[in-house]
């Protein structure tokens, strides 16, 4: 019996290890270019180094800790490719936080495997926290969600991605920075610096995930009027748990205004959850079934094949 738990003992210590190493920052496999050749617009100085803010106390999801990135000046994007077949497809990934960090793995590297899985590309967008809340209170983190899409598109040939294949998918806060940018992509909210500020910013799609501050709770539930659907805003994908803390009208109403604008919009509504799964085992079934649900929407719009 000691001599099988000795040969035992290196196979636990290494699989200790794979739970506990960060997946973040990303290897070099994976390019990584800063968002502004400068100071960005709208610059704050951070309260403090960049770095994973999580405590023992915080919670976790799905039985693992949640890599909280904070203090964040230095906005980058990531690109994690298909490692076989390339469908063209790109999504910007904006992870949650509150607008105050950014669950950079379980909103973020987790969700590139995923889509890389289904041979879509993904560009993991580390955009500026903490910030006073959702635009307009501030506009650092929408600043960089425009200058993302038009970077992705200036790199379209060099990383193999159809320009009219571009789409968002965002978690929580992330989802409303998803809205806000379908919403709000007619003209920069910054001097343009390059030749990637020329290419468009609109998003070709959009996937809402468990949002926030798209209903306000203090006017009962009335659409946010800073984020408002129209006719050119692209075809939108939302799902929530209507047990959610963050409250499921955020989905909900802003689908009714996605709908009163004409624009093709599909919502999932499930009776539990709760906010903050990812694609993380919860417990219900929200987060095992709606990536599926994702790959056959994009298959519905025309954007998968």
């Amino acid at each position: 019996m000691r001599k099988r738990l000795f040969l035992l003992a290196p196979l636990f210590a290494a699989t200790l290890i794979a739970q506990t190493t960060p997946v973040w920052p990303p290897t070099p496999d994976h390019p990584t270019l800063p968002l502004w050749p400068g100071t960005p617009p709208d610059a704050q100085p951070a309260p403090g180094p960049e770095g994973d803010l999580t405590t023992p106390k915080d919670g976790s999801a799905g039985g693992k800790r949640i890599i909280r990135l904070g203090n964040v000046s230095a906005p980058t994007l990531t690109l994690y490719a298909p490692k076989s077949k390339n469908t063209g497809v790109a999504i910007l990934i904006f992870p949650g936080g509150g607008y105050h960090t950014l669950s950079m793995d379980l909103e973020g590297t987790e969700v590139c495997d995923w889509l890389n899985a289904t041979g879509i590309n993904c560009i993991l967008v580390k955009y500026r926290v903490p910030e006073p809340g959702p635009y307009p209170k501030s506009s650092a983190p929408l600043d960089d969600a425009q200058r993302a899409v038009g970077m992705v598109r200036a790199h379209a040939a060099e990383w193999h991605i159809d320009p009219n294949r571009v789409g968002v998918l965002g978690f929580s806060a992330g989802a409303h920075l998803a809205a806000a940018l379908s919403t709000h992509f007619d003209k920069r909210l910054y001097p343009p610096v390059d030749e990637a500020d020329k290419l468009s910013c609109r998003p070709d799609f959009a996937a809402i995930i468990y949002p926030g501050y798209l209903a306000l709770t203090d006017q009962n539930f009335a659409p946010n009027p800073d984020v408002q659907p129209t006719a050119q805003t692209p075809p939108t994908f939302l799902v929530q748990a209507e047990n959610d803390p963050v409250h499921v009208e955020n989905a909900v109403v802003y689908f009714l205004a996605l709908k009163n604008a004409k624009v093709p919009a599909e919502l999932h509504v499930y009776a539990e959850g709760g906010h903050g799964y990812g694609l993380r085992q919860s417990g219900s079934p929200v987060a095992t079934t709606w990536p599926k649900l994702v790959e056959t929407w994009l298959h519905t719009i025309k954007v998968l094949q």
